[in-house]
C-alpha cells in the first residue's frame, strides 16, 4: 500500500491569496504550496482517492496523472469534495463511497455526472482494492464527518479528516497499533477553534494513540513550514 499526500492545506490553501505573512511570503518566494488536503492510495494496481479537493486537477498532474478507480468522501465541505467535477471529460467517472448523509449531500452537487454511489455505514468495514476500509465518526460540528482506517494484512493507517480532539471513544478504539496516523491540525498551538484541532492537540492525540509515525495535515497558512510531524504535499509512505 502506497499513500501520497496530494495536499496538506486547509480550505484556503497556502499561500493564501493576498496574504503577506511569513509562511505565505516564503511560499511565494520558493514555490512551495499546501494544496487542499486529500490522499492518494495505491494498492494492487488500483488508485483510491480520499476526498476530491478543489485542487484535484493540479494534484493529479503533479503526481503522474493516475487513473482514479474510486473516491471516498469524508464529509460535505467544499474543500473535501467539490473537485470531483474535474473528472468530467477526463476519465470515466469513478464510483464514490461515503456515509449515507455525506453521499447524498455531495452527489446532489454532481447531478450532471453519471457515477455509481455506494453508501457505507460507519464502523462497518468494507473491502476495496485489497484494502479493508472502515469509516469512523469524528467531531467536526455541525458537519457529519468521518475519518477512515485502512488496513492490509500487515499495515494499519488512519486519517482523522477534519475534527476537534473530542473524537468518540468507539473511534479511538479503532486507532490503536497504527503504522501511520494523519491528523487534522488547522492552527498553531496558541489558537483554539472548536471545529478543528490545533497543533498541540494533534500532537497530544498522537501521543495518546502512539502510532509508529504521524503527520499533521489540513494545516492553515498560520502553521510554520518546519514544525515537526507536519505533512508535506507529495510526501509518500509505503507499507507492505
Amino acid at each position: 500500500m502506497k499513500i501520497t499526500l496530494l495536499g496538506t492545506g486547509d480550505a484556503i490553501g497556502t499561500p493564501k491569496v493576498g496574504c503577506a505573512c511569513p509562511q505565505c511570503t516564503y511560499a511565494k518566494e520558493t514555490g512551495r504550496m499546501r494544496l487542499r488536503t486529500s490522499l492518494l492510495i495505491e494498492n494492487e494496481g488500483h488508485y483510491l482517492l480520499i476526498d476530491s479537493s478543489p485542487d484535484l486537477r493540479q494534484q493529479l498532474l503533479l503526481n503522474g496523472s493516475p487513473h482514479i478507480d474510486a473516491v471516498i468522501w469524508t464529509h460535505g465541505h467544499y474543500d473535501h469534495f467539490v473537485g470531483f467535477g474535474e473528472f468530467y471529460r477526463v476519465q470515466n467517472i469513478p464510483p464514490a463511497f461515503a456515509a449515507p448523509q455525506v453521499l447524498n449531500y455531495c452527489a446532489e452537487a454532481f447531478r450532471f455526472l453519471t457515477f455509481d454511489k455506494v453508501a457505507i455505514q460507519p464502523y462497518e468495514s468494507f473491502e476495496i482494492f485489497g484494502i479493508t476500509a472502515t469509516l469512523f465518526m469524528v467531531k467536526h460540528p455541525p458537519a457529519y464527518t468521518c475519518g477512515i482506517l485502512f488496513e492490509t494484512g500487515q499495515s494499519r493507517v488512519a486519517f482523522t479528516s477534519d475534527t476537534n480532539i473530542d473524537i468518540p471513544q468507539q473511534s479511538l478504539d479503532l486507532l490503536q497499533d497504527l503504522d501511520l496516523l494523519l491528523l487534522d491540525s488547522l492552527v498553531p498551538s496558541n489558537i483554539s477553534i472548536g471545529k478543528h484541532m490545533n497543533y498541540l492537540e494533534a500532537c497530544t492525540l498522537a501521543g495518546r494513540l502512539a502510532p509508529k509515525d504521524f503527520r499533521c495535515v489540513h494545516m492553515s497558512h498560520m502553521i510554520p513550514w518546519e514544525l515537526p510531524h507536519t505533512g508535506k504535499d507529495r510526501e509518500i509512505f509505503e507499507f507492505p
